[in-house]
């Protein structure tokens, strides 16, 4: 177990500099110069002087060639210092603190939203395949899957906000400003997880010590929800730890949608400012969000199924 994690570690610690590179490249690629946009936001729209912009390059590093600009932030990164915004001179690590738990807590109500729906109707559905229960879900789940995020919140805002006045509409730190968007963004995670789960139950109730257990008289619901469900999540195991990672980059349109703080909205400022040491730091986080969780669904296989070998260990 230990070996195959620290593989994976090592691994994953190539994928992000691979990530590190291209986000750098790519940011310093783009059109438009940091140093006047910037320059400009702080005077108010007024066009800053080439003094000025050169003193704003020189203080950043910003005259320095692309690859030693790289070489110096990745040595930072090492060090734990991910830069300073160019807009506010905060530590981007700082910036990244104060607006992490808004996205974080987003992100796990929006999962738990996901899985409270999804588990039992993909339980439900498999057990009454073809009948009406199973077509309801299925057509539910096909209409989770087809509605953009943005139009399912802008909706919900116009019933539950505006028709009925029951929730806010916008802001942040109360159950009510939660409720829709965590909705909205778990509404397509729970689509997807319905139907996988019901593949997978469907493909477990078949299996003969599925029988075995039905032919010793145990109870219809211990045989479905004790033998055939634990067996049944390991494919959706995969999908809820990939789908956590996507759930962060879906926080960023919901964050914009219910005008919520964020890492969304960090990064969406930070984008149009040129703000590149936010940009890039940004990236960096939610790629280590990824590799991290990634690894983490490997090593549950494990405890969920002891028949599962990890990097060609002997189960």
């Amino acid at each position: 177990m230990w070996k195959y994690i620290v593989q994976r570690t090592l691994s994953g610690l190539a994928v992000l500099l691979g990530v590190s590179v291209l986000t750098f490249s790519l940011t310093f690629f783009t059109p438009g110069d940091p140093a006047r946009t910037i320059l400009r936001q702080q005077m108010g729209g007024r066009s800053p002087s080439q003094e000025a912009i050169e003193r704003f390059r020189e203080a950043n590093g910003l005259n320095e060639p692309i690859p030693v600009q790289f070489v110096n932030w990745i040595t930072d990164v090492v060090r734990g210092d991910l830069g300073v915004s160019y807009h506010s001179e905060t530590a981007v690590t700082t910036l990244i603190g104060q607006n992490v738990m808004p996205t974080v807590e987003l992100a796990v109500a929006g999962l738990l939203v996901a899985l409270v729906v999804a588990i039992p109707t993909g339980v439900i559905s498999a057990v009454h395949k073809g009948g009406r229960l199973d077509y309801g879900s299925q057509v539910v789940a096909l209409l989770g899957l087809s509605m953009p995020n943005f139009w399912l919140g802008y909706l919900l805002i116009l019933v539950f906000a505006v028709q009925l006045n029951l929730l806010p509409t916008h802001g942040f730190g109360t159950f009510g400003h939660l409720a829709l968007p965590a909705i909205t963004l778990g509404t397509g995670m729970a689509a997807v997880i319905t139907r996988l789960l019901r593949s997978s139950m469907l493909e477990v109730l078949d299996e003969e010590y599925i029988q075995t257990a039905r032919s010793k008289g145990l109870q219809e619901r211990i045989v479905v929800y004790k033998h055939a469900l634990r067996n049944a999540l390991i494919p959706v195991i995969t999908i809820v730890g990939l789908q956590f990672g996507y759930l962060l980059n879906g926080a960023v349109i919901i964050e914009m949608v219910f005008q919520r703080p964020g890492l969304g909205s960090l990064l969406i400022d930070a984008i149009f400012a040129r703000n590149y040491p936010v940009v890039q730091g940004l990236v960096l986080i939610v790629a280590v969000v990824f590799v991290v969780t990634n690894l983490l669904v490997d090593i549950t296989y494990r405890y969920v199924d002891p028949r599962i070998s990890l990097g060609g260990e002997n189960a």
